[in-house]
């Protein structure tokens, strides 16, 4: 007669969804029916994500396997830890509950596809002396919400193209093509428009397709996939004739997530504006296409390009939804008590603020380094820019009260530091003069122009170098 009757494991759904992210706590119960007392090794809940892809490749006589593996996390928590000896349990129902905390960082959605997959799985496992394992699964949907530049995705696309025909036809085509955004989410709407310009000598077929790129990597080889999930077919374009078609594309809830996150599998979507024309090369626009999860894109506006709005901040262009502020902010920034909200880690004041002075003293000890302040600005602080009132009100402000500014306190008078005291020069002493020293006997001076040009002989040596002392004729 087994022993176990049921061994079952069941989550807590964090979401309408029933999907889990990075970060997220897993909760839930594991429930043992016993049928009669049983004894028990261990009963442990674990959580693992993991990523494979293998295929394999036919080259000749050969064939050759590739494959690849990825684990992101696991976790384990048991419920009847293992001892020395067997944990008793009696007859009847025994629930336990888990609870396990998904690590923080980038991990891929899940997937499943025909040469690898992505897969979170939640396992329990009962161990038993001289009994088969007894495991209980659930798999869960897991989806990434690591979306790089996610404010990006909610801008409209432009794309255009033309095209000079060949030798079966003569002139050109011109085709501008729009898309809402680029980022949608099951049951979402793509809204798509182009304008055709058709100054060509053929007819010519307007086609839109959803195409869906799979990339699965191991070790040095790459194997691709490429699949049409939607298509579009329009009227056809007579020639000489110009038209603007508009369609919508609605996203299937069976649709897979974009993943861009996986070393071993990539999941892209792009969008194909094509002109179908015999006997020539098709003239084509691309445009990038996201898909998401329901929450992460339910507050996006579709329909609406993103420009510069215009309570932007001087200096640039800005693409911020919200409105332009009441006023400006000033060197000062406004006080935390104004208006309707309150700070608890900030003491509220009762009394009225104190009087401030319209004009501070300045201060007037050493030259300032900074330039003195125009005429026009009076107290030491610069007026406020006028701007139009916001059309949603000030964010720090109340239905009931009003926003109340008060003035900065005022310039704190500045006394000079202590002087240092005078230091009295020391008497300058006279330094020892140097020695003198006589010059020596210098030639005598000669008054004769020994350069001109005359008919006398040259001077004697004797009379150039006289000799400093008389030598006599012994010494020679």
């Amino acid at each position: 007669m087994p022993s176990i009757r049921a061994f079952t494991i069941t989550y807590d759904a964090l979401n309408e969804y029933g999907t889990f992210s990075e970060g997220d706590t897993i909760t839930g119960s594991v429930t043992l029916a016993l049928l009669k007392e049983t004894k028990v090794e261990s009963l442990f809940v674990k959580a693992k994500g993991d990523a494979d892809v293998r295929w394999t490749q036919k080259s000749g006589d050969r064939t050759h396997t590739y494959s690849a593996h990825r684990r992101y996390f696991k976790l384990k928590q048991f419920l009847i830890p293992e001892g020395p000896k067997d944990t008793v349990l009696p007859q009847g129902n025994h629930v336990y509950r888990f609870s396990l905390n998904i690590p923080p960082g980038s991990m891929p959605s899940s997937f499943k596809g025909h040469h690898g997959k992505i897969v979170y799985m939640l396992v329990a496992k009962l161990s038993r002396s001289w009994k088969i394992d007894n495991t209980a699964e659930k798999e869960l949907n897991f989806v990434s919400k690591c979306v790089p530049n996610l404010h990006s995705l909610r801008l409209q696309q432009v794309g255009s193209t033309k095209k000079e025909m060949g030798i079966f036809s003569r002139g050109q085509v011109h085709m501008d093509a729009t898309v809402d955004k680029t980022a949608y989410a099951a049951g979402e709407t793509m809204v798509i428009t182009a304008k055709i310009n058709n100054s060509t000598s053929s007819d010519m077929i307007p086609k839109i397709s959803l195409v869906r790129d799979v990339v699965y990597r191991a070790s040095s080889s790459n194997k691709y996939e490429s699949q049409t999930v939607h298509k579009v077919v329009e009227n056809c374009v007579r020639s000489q004739t110009q038209r603007e078609i508009r369609c919508g594309i609605k996203i299937p809830c069976d649709y897979l997530l974009t993943i861009q996150n996986c070393e071993i599998i990539t999941v892209d979507y792009h969008l194909k504006v094509y002109l179908d024309i015999s006997f020539a090369f098709d003239p084509k626009i691309k445009f990038p296409v996201v898909i998401l999860p329901p929450d992460m894109v339910s507050g996006f506006q579709s329909g609406v390009a993103m420009g510069p709005s215009p309570g932007g901040a001087a200096g640039g262009p800005s693409h911020s939804n919200f409105p332009p502020p009441q006023m400006s902010m000033g060197p000062y920034p406004a006080s935390p008590h104004s208006g309707g909200y309150r700070y608890s880690a900030v003491q509220s004041y009762s009394a009225p603020p104190p009087a401030y002075p319209a004009n501070p003293p300045m201060y007037t000890g050493p030259p300032r380094a900074y330039p003195s302040q125009p005429a026009h600005m009076s107290g030491g602080y610069n007026n406020p820019v006028p701007q139009q009132p916001s059309p949603y009100g000030s964010p720090f402000s109340s239905s009931s009260s009003s926003l109340v500014l008060h003035p900065p306190p005022a310039v704190p008078r500045f006394h000079s530091p202590p002087s240092a005291p005078e230091i009295q020069p020391f008497p300058p002493s006279i330094s020892p003069s140097a020695p003198t020293y006589n010059p020596l006997p210098s030639a005598p001076m000669m008054h004769t122009d020994f350069l001109s040009q005359s008919d006398e002989g040259p001077p004697a040596y004797a009379l150039l170098f006289p000799s400093s002392t008389t030598e006599t004729s012994d010494g020679k």
